[in-house]
């Protein structure tokens, strides 16, 4: 989500599908898709988190599931996908690019663009994270490790004095979400297990840490009572709640002072964290350019926020195979250029191979104009279907089509060369679509096209002075 503001990103639906305690499933993902067909407003569909799926088929699934949505049951949204493991380079044992166009199918892909590779991004500051974003398994390896790292000579003086490395381990789980989990439920009374809230007093009596063993004997008998789980007050609850917080932040305080294997971890950790699927940040770019320029606008040479590099570079001979391919499945290029920063640098549907629907601006420009005529046309339904309806629907379109036209968004050097709007009997009706209820109108548009390649040629002349 921060990508997506970051990059120019304005209002959107968020579809829940659970939260960030469960894990990741593609059946609920899907479930999530199928949610927007309720609502009229979304124009782009994008799913960041079906590259988190466990395999590929199942973000595949997820990825076709948004296809059919767009280009078969709603017609009037456009999708951004994502490369499955596109943080990968295309010479590796694994080709992310061609295990895409592999598997993606061929169903509505003039209704979505897809782009490699992944991007580095500064979303996720090492600051921002702790021991306390690891799970339970890797808190433990993350204790056997510390065992190895941490030495008493390499502790600084205000360290908590300890009789083993075992203790000082197993003091930092009794204190970390990821061995002992905080049961603290919301409301007017929480439960809080009796070990948080031994913790909690530890803490609170023992701020300076001083007589280490009486610290770790005080968590030990808290995890004895961990099942003697009792109610608090909601006042007890806050209080409980404030010391627990102060001693996770002592523990990581203390880590970050006393060993560089912790620091390595969390530096690990953010970089990992900012390796992102680009789909939310080019969302925001799309958003940026429609409000600057139009939806008309190719969405492309456009640099980027809160990103560092992709994290794969490509060659230009590289992106020759991304934009145009056997199979037609173009995939869009994230490069970055010297002095530029990095761009996107692409701007086709994965339909490559259609001459109507090959760039992303006009499919989604004919889209907009198709949802927009469409919505003022409702005011018309149930009128009189005579000359004086149809001369006001054809001057109603004519006038916002030449706004369009004003704007760039239309091809032609006259609005006659842009389009066309015709409506009537002997036009595009019959006595017999009159008679059933029909009123007929043919719009004909010169979308513009983006000029993607500008070939230069130089030729010598003879001296003329």
């Amino acid at each position: 989500m921060q990508l997506f503001f970051q990059n120019g990103g304005g209002p959107c639906y968020i579809v829940s599908v659970g939260d960030y305690t469960e894990e990741i499933g593609g059946a609920k993902l899907t479930g999530g898709v199928s949610q927007l067909k309720k609502e009229l407003e979304p124009t782009l569909v994008v799913i960041p988190e079906a590259v988190m799926l466990d395999s590929e088929s199942d973000c595949i699934s997820v990825q076709q599931a948004v296809l059919q949505h767009c280009g078969i049951d709603m017609k009037n949204r456009f999708a951004i996908l994502d490369v499955y493991q596109g943080y990968l380079d295309r010479a590796d044992v694994i080709d992310p690019v061609e295990h895409f166009r592999d598997h993606l199918g061929t169903n509505s892909l003039k209704f979505a663009a897809a782009y490699y590779p992944w991007l580095e991004t500064t979303i996720v500051k090492e600051s921002d994270l702790s021991y306390r974003n690891i799970d339970a398994a890797s808190a433990k390896l993350l204790g056997q490790l510390l065992q190895a790292d941490m030495k008493i000579g390499d502790m600084p003086a205000e360290a908590i004095p300890r009789k083993s490395y075992q203790e000082k381990v197993d003091a930092l789980g009794l204190m970390s979400d990821g061995w002992v989990i905080a049961k603290v439920k919301d409301g007017k009374y929480g439960l809080l297990s009796a070990n948080d809230f031994m913790q909690a007093q530890v803490v609170k009596e023992k701020a300076d840490y001083k007589g280490y063993d009486e610290m770790v004997s005080l968590l030990a008998a808290a995890l004895d009572a961990d099942a003697r789980a009792k109610l608090l007050s909601a006042e007890q609850l806050d209080e409980a709640k404030a010391m627990i917080e102060k001693g996770r932040l002592a523990v990581h305080q203390l880590l970050s002072k006393s060993s560089a294997l912790y620091n390595t971890m969390l530096r690990t950790m953010a970089v990992k964290l900012n390796r992102l699927p680009p789909s939310a940040a080019v969302a925001g770019m799309y958003t940026s350019v429609d409000n600057a320029r139009g939806v008309w606008k190719a969405p492309a040479n456009v640099s980027l926020n809160s990103v560092v590099a992709p994290s794969v570079n490509i060659s230009h001979e590289e992106q020759e195979d991304l934009n145009v391919t056997t199979g037609g499945k173009s995939i869009n290029a994230i490069r970055s250029f010297i002095g530029a920063g990095v761009l996107v640098w692409g701007a086709r549907t994965l339909d490559g191979n259609s001459l109507d629907w090959r760039y992303v601006n006009v499919r989604r420009t004919m889209i907009m104009l198709e949802e927009s005529l469409r919505l003022a046309m409702a005011a018309y339904v149930f009128e009189p279907n005579t000359a004086n309806t149809w001369v006001t629907v054809k001057g109603m379109a004519n006038n916002f089509l030449t706004g369009i036209w004003k704007r760039g968004g239309l091809a032609g050097a006259s609005a006659e060369d842009a389009f066309s709007v015709q409506v009537g009997l002997g036009q595009t009706m019959t006595a017999e679509d009159i008679l059933e209820g029909r009123m007929n109108v043919t719009i004909l548009v010169a979308l513009s096209r983006p000029a993607e390649f500008i070939e230069i040629t130089f030729q010598q002349q003879m001296q003329k002075s």
